[in-house]
């Protein structure tokens, strides 16, 4: 029980903080954050995506996030710079609030890591 209050302590936290930095005040919600990571993960800030690269920036934030846990594994970035992964893992069939939970301590982790919250 207390890892559950301590993830969620840390996800407040870290919501507060990103919406602080990147929204008009209304706290950000799980994919929105999800795009974010793979915007940081792709390192190319300031340039327009269309919705196709959105949905590439998120899958991208999904193999980063998740190969930790050994589902996913870095292969190579392309010439444009873009990340792959290989699928070394299948995910587990997860209820929505399972995932939801997973992901957000994934999440949780990487700003950890990246030194972004405590």
């Amino acid at each position: 029980m207390a890892r559950d209050i301590q993830l969620k302590e840390r996800w407040e936290l870290l919501v507060e903080k990103l919406s602080a930095k990147f929204s008009d005040g209304d706290p950000l919600e799980l994919d929105a954050i999800i795009y974010l990571v793979g915007v940081q993960e792709l390192g190319q800030y300031h340039r327009k995506y269309k919705k196709d690269d959105k949905l590439d920036l998120m899958h991208i934030a999904i193999c980063r996030l998740l190969e930790p846990y050994g589902f996913y594994e870095f292969s190579f970035f392309d010439e444009d710079g873009w990340p792959h992964y290989n699928v070394l893992e299948e995910l587990p069939s997860l209820k929505a609030g399972e995932q939801t939970v997973l992901m957000k301590e994934a999440i949780v982790n990487y700003f950890i890591e990246k030194e972004f919250i405590k």
